[in-house]
């Protein structure tokens, strides 16, 4: 692909939730030169961004860059960019790459930003990707790690990981989102940084579940060790690498997203180990929780795989209704007595 590390003149975005809103602003931000263009699914928000400078159901009244325009048209927003960013809820990523593939420009790297498995196939992000764009692993990466997006829409300096199995490319991507509150690392592990941004939503709902249920901190700290051992267990069984579990999309993600009311995952844990039902949940939130959606993928995946994940075990049980949360608790620590230096196995 010629001109790949060069700046370049249009960044496409697609999804105008609240990540997506905020990385269509670091990049903005981060190159004043580029055009961002970001497509919302509904017309009302592309013109509140267009004609205000905001997008206040998600960002509250925070003032985008001048250099982001947004549009309902998918069409325009995906013309001519070669570096096209999706921020659209997981389960329905593949209808909308459908929708996507003739649009795209020649040559395009396609980013996934998403944090979930799709249920029925048990697939990662960039596995659906690839498999409805038809591109080669050179033109797939994923970005992760303690991303709150409220807190990087408000400057607030954060890091994280761009992962692509070509590290050239993972640094031409990390290039065009450096902002002066936004550090991106990069490493080509795929695999690693989409397991860890994957399980994390899982054990954040049983963290929450725990807030909700007025237990401690030795509890929340225990459940949040152990859920990163499993979370290992997973992505070393798939090839990823035990660094990148330690490290901004393993280690990093899963405390930010266990610890902060920011957190979706949190937030309906919380609500749900408060006594309301799953329905009542989702009513709740104004957005996807993805480790509501993504329990059960996690779950069959594991399975798959022959790896033990009772702490996701037990949360998946709770969703499906099979166990209550006062059950949870019991649950959560419940693997045979062992070194703890045994968690990879």
């Amino acid at each position: 692909m010629t001109g790949r590390l060069e700046l370049p003149a249009k960044v496409a975005v697609l999804g105008a939730g609240s990540w997506g809103t905020t990385f269509a602003k670091v990049v903005a931000d981060a190159h004043p030169g580029i055009q961002v263009s970001l497509w919302a699914r509904r017309a009302e928000v592309a013109k509140e961004i267009n004609e205000f400078h905001l997008n206040s159901q998600y960002l509250k009244d925070i003032r985008l860059p001048e250099n982001l325009a947004a549009s309902a048209d998918l069409a325009q927003v995906l013309g001519g960019a070669p570096l096209v960013v999706l921020a659209v809820p997981a389960q329905s990523l593949r209808p909308q790459l459908k929708a996507c593939r003739p649009l795209l420009a020649p040559g395009a790297v396609v980013v996934s930003l998403m944090k979930g498995l799709e249920r029925g196939t048990d697939a990662r992000m960039s596995e659906v990707i690839k498999q409805e764009l038809a591109l080669p692993d050179d033109r797939i990466a994923v970005i992760s790690g303690p991303n709150l997006a409220m807190e990087i829409a408000r400057k607030e300096p954060t890091a994280s990981v761009v992962a692509c199995t070509d590290m050239e490319v993972a640094q031409w991507i990390a290039g065009i989102c450096t902002a002066p509150y936004f550090r991106p690392y990069t490493n080509t592990d795929v695999v690693g940084v989409e397991i860890g941004g994957i399980v994390k939503n899982v054990i954040a709902l049983s963290v929450g579940i725990c807030d909700g249920k007025h237990m401690g901190d030795n509890t929340k700290a225990s459940v949040i060790t152990r859920g990163l051992a499993e979370t290992t267990r997973l992505a070393l069984a798939l090839g990823g690498e035990l660094e990148t579990m330690a490290g901004l999309a393993g280690l990093g993600d899963l405390v930010a997203t266990c610890a902060s009311p920011l957190s979706r995952n949190h937030t309906a844990g919380r609500l749900l180990g408060e006594g309301l039902s799953l329905d009542e949940v989702n009513q709740r939130m104004t957005q996807t929780a993805e480790g509501i959606k993504s329990g059960r993928a996690v779950l069959d995946l594991a399975a798959q795989m022959g790896v033990e994940m009772p702490i996701t075990e037990a949360v998946v049980a709770v969703l499906e209704g099979r166990l209550s949360v006062e059950e949870l608790a019991p649950r959560l620590l419940t693997r045979e007595l062992k070194s703890e230096g045994e968690h990879q196995q």
